[in-house]
């Protein structure tokens, strides 16, 4: 959370590597991220090669709709590296050597007992007149350099994990002498309620809100509400989003599964926590994807002690004591053969929930059983709950996805009501 800007940024991603689709510009997502909560607009993001001459079309083109431009990339030792080169020349400055650079450029190779190539000391070389940022993490410090027309280039390294170091560690607070105001959000996510519905029940609200806004973001699966708030204070911004997250909650209630909790697999692992709860589940389209999912939270051994992948019918018959009956009468698909898993998992866990899915999660279908039909049963030693999907979507990974979601919002739920 910090304070906001009246200038703008363009981002120039440098790396031919990035132009061949070699590696993933995370790069540009982060910064941009980063930028939005500063309230520092980003109208233009830019990727050029290791080629001085596109880089330096590229700066003019930047400067000509951009107060501030951020580079990534070319600060390094080798000959392609000519980011700052370039930088410096069209900024109209010399590169001259930064002394406290150089000494810890020099004292990291004797530190891993290296011999330093003199092409290292190139990193220590800064535009005259920059402000230095130190890597932590890298020898290639970054900096920032101002030309006589009040523009500004930030120049940041090009691996992921220097960048965010540097970002964090220097480059917020520099850019926090050009902000004025506070921007804060919050995330309201949601489980079970089309994106289509949400909107309807929240329109007047997303359309005449203005301080704070409410904007809608999809979600693979689920929809989720960010809440923003621009103010002098920190304090007077997160009033005005709590005031209208309740007003939200007024309208779409136990849809709401959190507010900034990142996902719905952490709010139930928290749930369960507080209620000393625990769940068991059976699975068969998912694959095991519910207790990956739930697994991948830390602290997940408190609630979480056993699931069982059942794949084949007779998995389904020995792992969880379906009857062959029942799979024969009404197919390995459906709600009696769910219900049977359910409760089969719950014996032999022990939890106090036992959930289950089965379904077809395509492309292969029938006519009886076509692609993204699904049946999901919660038992909990008394109660069976069950809940019938048609997902429209006939690719794998999405079917298994908002099944997953569908049965974790089932069982969370359930928890609450205990």
């Amino acid at each position: 959370m910090e304070k906001t800007s009246k200038k703008s940024a363009e981002l120039i991603s440098i790396g031919t590597e990035l132009l061949l689709g070699n590696i993933l510009n995370t790069n540009a997502k982060y910064i941009s991220e980063k930028l939005s909560q500063m309230g520092i607009d980003v109208y233009y993001q830019t990727t050029v090669g290791d080629n001085p001459d596109r880089l330096e079309r590229a700066l003019e083109l930047a400067k000509s709709r951009a107060d501030i431009i951020i580079t990534t990339g070319g600060l390094g030792p080798t000959y392609d590296d000519l980011s700052k080169e370039t930088i410096a020349r069209n900024f109209g400055r010399k590169l001259v050597m930064h002394e406290p650079s150089r000494a810890r450029i020099e004292g990291f190779f004797k530190k891993i007992k290296r011999e330093m190539t003199p092409n290292n000391l190139k990193q220590a070389l800064m535009p005259e007149g920059s402000v230095i940022f130190e890597n932590k993490m890298g020898t290639a410090p970054g900096c920032a350099v101002e030309d006589d027309n009040g523009k500004i280039a930030i120049m940041l390294p090009g691996p992921p994990r220097e960048m965010t170091t540097m970002f964090e560690n220097s480059v917020v607070d520099y850019l926090s002498q050009f902000c004025d105001s506070i921007i804060a959000s919050k995330t309201i996510y949601t489980a079970g309620i089309g994106e289509s519905t949400l909107e309807d029940r929240l329109y007047d609200m997303m359309t005449t809100s203005t301080n704070p806004t409410i904007a809608p973001y999809a979600k693979e699966g689920e929809c989720i509400l960010r809440v923003t708030a621009k103010c002098k204070t920190k304090e007077e911004a997160e009033r005005l989003i709590d005031e209208a997250i309740e007003k939200v909650r007024e309208r779409v209630g136990d849809y709401i599964y959190g507010v900034d909790v990142g996902t719905i697999e952490n709010a139930i692992v928290k749930l369960l926590k507080e209620k000393g709860l625990r769940a068991a589940f059976a699975e068969s389209c998912t694959g095991g994807l519910i207790a990956k999912r739930i697994t991948d939270i830390p602290g997940a051994s408190d609630v979480f002690g056993m699931g069982v992948v059942a794949y084949s019918n007779e998995a389904k018959m020995k792992l969880l004591g379906v009857d062959e009956a029942i799979i024969k009468e009404h197919g390995a698909v459906s709600e009696e053969c769910a219900i049977s898993m359910a409760k089969g998992i719950y014996e032999a866990s022990g939890a106090d929930f036992g959930l289950a899915v089965t379904g077809v999660a395509g492309p292969g279908q029938s006519e009886q059983k076509p692609a993204g039909l699904v049946y999901i049963a919660l038992y909990d030693g008394t109660e069976v709950k069950t809940r019938k999907l048609n997902i429209s979507y006939t690719v794998r990974e999405m079917v298994r996805l908002i099944t997953a979601n569908y049965a974790l919002d089932m069982l969370r739920r359930a928890a609450q009501m205990r």
